[in-house]
């Protein structure tokens, strides 16, 4: 009697493989069908509209400003987005030499602007937008923010807590003649991730002996807590970890120079996050935080 081959009957007895292809669209992608000829049309078209609404909130005689107030003791003025440049020495007229950063303003205007009911029932906001993007691949939802304030749409928006005496219109561009030189600001970004890293690295341990009978633990962090009673690693504990890519402040950066011409900002020292990153430049408003 002839024995079936059981290797046959096993392949021939399993279910279809039905084999998908992975796409890597997102959420906001569209199928327009449009050849390259078309799509760059309308690319220029969207780029020439854009650039007529800059220029027409440029002109005060179109759009009247709202009205100004006086300043008073405590006010909050709005802050920028800026985007870092890089770093580079300045010299005084004494002869003192510092490193400073440029923060270069590009097309900054302020979005939309909320009153007290609206955002947290004890001081009013504004909503500001920096660096002009595609509307392409933006959401539409996205696209109805700009569309009421009459400006091109922003790769990133922040809000800055302000005082009733400092609200601006929205659609009211924004320059780094906003600052002066002398003043004190805070500036906010994403710093570089730097990945897994230990505990020397992270957050600065010394380590463990390089000799002496001492192995295989010279960049161990050593013991994490005490034993017996409570017997726990407390909440807080230093270890390695994620370094890198969260958002930071450096606070009192003294502004050194503004360049009026090309909108940058020469702000003392470092300031977080990689080269052209979008980052967040408001006043200082606590004099004991003043970096000289």
């Amino acid at each position: 009697m002839a024995v079936p081959n059981m290797r046959l009957f096993s392949v021939s007895s399993r279910a279809p493989v039905i084999q998908c292809m992975r796409t890597h669209r997102t959420n906001t992608w569209w199928d327009e069908h449009l050849t390259e000829d078309n799509a760059s049309f309308l690319k220029k078209v969207v780029t020439e509209e854009y650039k007529q609404q800059t220029t027409d909130k440029l002109s005060p005689l179109k759009d009247e400003p709202w009205p100004r107030h006086e300043w008073a003791e405590g006010s909050r003025r709005v802050g920028l987005v800026a985007v870092k440049l890089g770093m580079m020495p300045v010299w005084t007229k004494s002869g003192e030499r510092h490193v400073v950063t440029m923060l270069q303003v590009q097309d900054c205007h302020v979005v939309k602007h909320l009153s007290k009911e609206e955002y947290n029932g004890h001081t009013a906001a504004l909503i500001v937008g920096g660096k002009n993007v595609s509307p392409f691949h933006r959401p539409e939802g996205y696209l109805d923010v700009f569309r009421n304030a009459g400006v091109p749409p922003k790769q990133k928006l922040t809000t800055f807590c302000v005082s009733d005496n400092a609200i601006i219109k929205p659609g009211t561009p924004l320059y780094a003649a906003h600052f002066r030189p002398g003043q004190y600001v805070d500036v906010t970004a994403k710093t570089i991730g730097k990945g897994f890293q230990g505990v020397m690295k992270r957050w600065g341990f010394k380590g463990q002996p390089a000799s002496h009978g001492q192995t295989k633990t010279h960049r161990r962090p050593g013991s994490l807590g005490p034993g017996g009673d409570p017997a726990k690693v407390f909440k807080g504990k230093k270890m390695p970890g994620r370094m890198g890519n969260i958002y930071d402040t450096n606070h009192g950066l003294k502004v050194w120079r503004v360049n009026t011409k090309y909108n940058i900002l020469y702000v003392n020292g470092s300031v977080p996050g990689h080269r052209n990153c979008l980052v967040k430049c408001c006043v200082l408003y606590c004099p004991c935080q003043h970096k000289h």
